[in-house]
């Protein structure tokens, strides 16, 4: 049955009268599965702008036509004229009478140099870009193409670097909220650092504190050249190798760190982790759980389910973490005092305190 082209008449075969009557109406526009196709395109258009150098010209330039531009990237006029109006209708640019310029999103977030930049996360973020293309076949199989356990190394090194900024400004912020610089001597564990925002956000946080630093070997080395040009080697041990298999000392520690891991893992290598962290941790010291993660519905925050699937489409074991699922872990590994911070939008930590057993649920 066709769309009736006057929907607010009711005719005899509306769902008004078969017992569905909020279906008798006009029907929902096609927008949002547009959007969807079109959402291809767009990441692919902000790939394109990024790798052509497009934000970075704009921002050494006092001027930016399209002409000017095209010749500075040496790239046809045309072509970059249509590439530079899409940024417009994406608000990444500004334009009026052919000069373009820079939104501050596009300052902050696209420019190489920006004080938050996600220039070089934009390609890496989604992971492998040929998993989504075998997204219908992992779900049916159960097996992801080229998963990033493979060569772990390959694929996180660029990654970490690219997530360097995000999560030193997150850890710092978090360091604000938790008074890490009224605690001096803090010892920090950090398991699956990467470049070790998390462990760095405590160092320069708090007097006299020391730190472990774990990760593969690979990317653990782009920690120790983060460190030294920090000059903060001298109160750094570096333990390369898996978090599930170095050596964890007992009772140790003041804040241990999974930052950004779990979703990788699993449900059972995660409580593994969670539990050896309990372990290290002194009476009263505190698990930080970062990560993007989903309400216990499923449908009210999207990035966090959508982080999932991406864990889904490129690794073996990873996906979606629910609010209620870590609570879970956290509460059975032994910790108290759990509570959920937001230290950058989207972006939470659970901080857990090792409580004794008596006081923990």
């Amino acid at each position: 049955m066709t769309d009736s082209p006057y929907p607010e008449l009711k005719k005899t075969h509306t769902m008004a009268h078969t017992g569905r009557p909020w279906r008798d109406r006009k029907p929902p526009p096609s927008a949002g599965v547009w959007g969807v196709i079109q959402g291809f395109g767009n990441y692919w258009t902000l790939v394109a702008a990024i790798d052509l150098g497009v934000f970075d010209a704009m921002e050494s330039n006092q001027v930016n036509t399209a002409a000017l531009l095209a010749k500075e990237l040496d790239v046809g006029l045309e072509p970059l004229r249509h590439l530079l109006d899409a940024l417009v209708s994406l608000g990444y640019c500004d334009q009026v009478n052919d000069f373009y310029e820079l939104t501050e999103t596009s300052e902050r977030y696209l420019t190489t140099n920006g004080p938050a930049s996600m220039a070089a996360l934009v390609r890496g973020a989604p992971g492998p870009h040929q998993n989504w293309t075998q997204l219908a076949s992992t779900i049916r199989t159960g097996i992801v193409r080229e998963p990033v356990e493979n060569d772990m190394a390959a694929f996180y090194g660029p990654l970490v670097e690219a997530t360097y900024p995000t999560q030193l400004r997150a850890s710092t912020r978090l360091g604000l909220r938790l008074g890490w610089t009224r605690r001096p001597n803090l010892k920090v564990l950090d398991l699956g650092a990467g470049m070790a925002p998390w462990a760095i956000g405590v160092l320069q946080s708090s007097p006299g504190s020391t730190a472990v630093i774990n990760d593969i070997p690979g990317v653990i080395e782009l920690a120790q050249k983060t460190i030294n040009r920090l000059d903060l080697s001298a109160r750094v041990e570096f333990r390369p190798g898996s978090f599930h298999e170095i050596d964890i000392e007992k009772d140790q520690y003041d804040i241990v760190v999974l930052g950004n891991v779990c979703r990788t893992e699993g449900d059972h290598l995660s409580q593994s982790l969670i539990a050896r962290a309990h372990e290290g941790l002194k009476q009263g010291g505190s698990i930080l759980v970062v990560d993007y993660f989903a309400d216990n519905t499923r449908k009210f925050n999207p990035f966090g389910v959508q982080m999932g699937l991406t864990m889904l489409a490129n690794t073996k074991r990873g996906g979606m973490l629910t609010n209620e699922q870590v609570v879970g872990w956290l509460k059975r590994a032994g910790f108290g005092a759990i509570r959920l911070m937001e230290p950058i939008g989207v972006h939470f930590v659970y901080v857990a305190d090792k409580t004794p057993r008596a006081f923990t649920n």
